[in-house]
């Protein structure tokens, strides 16, 4: 069983930046793909990013590409989701995640964090 933590969020100007990071904890997810989400108040959770557990393969949603940049240090069990140029629209709670295979379905994650709240507002 893995225990995944975010950490990172907060309130943040238009135009601004935030990493995300997420610890995993309790087993090692070295050889798992990790997936960003994010869910708004009314709307269903959003595939935001991918990486394969080599962190040589990466997948984006449109929405974020060119943006946000999903990285990893496997070594501290870490998993980061850089965030620039953010908008209003990328208000939401975020979550990390845990797959065996890359994904972009909610569904194929086996561990999620508990989420941390990004604020996108001048």
């Amino acid at each position: 069983q893995a225990q995944l933590v975010e950490s990172g969020g907060g309130l943040v100007q238009p135009g601004g930046s935030l990493r995300l990071s997420c610890v995993a904890s309790g087993r090692t997810v070295s050889r798992y793909a990790m997936g960003w989400f994010r869910q708004a108040p009314g709307n269903e959770r959003e595939f935001l990013a991918a990486l394969s557990w080599s962190g040589v393969n990466t997948y984006y949603a449109d929405s974020v590409k060119g943006r946000f940049t999903i990285s990893r240090d496997n070594a501290k069990n870490t998993v980061y989701l850089q965030m620039n140029s953010l908008k209003p629209e990328d208000t939401a709670v975020y979550y990390c995640a845990a797959s065996l295979v890359v994904a972009e379905r909610d569904g194929d994650y086996d561990y999620w964090g508990q989420g941390t709240q990004v604020t996108v507002s001048s």
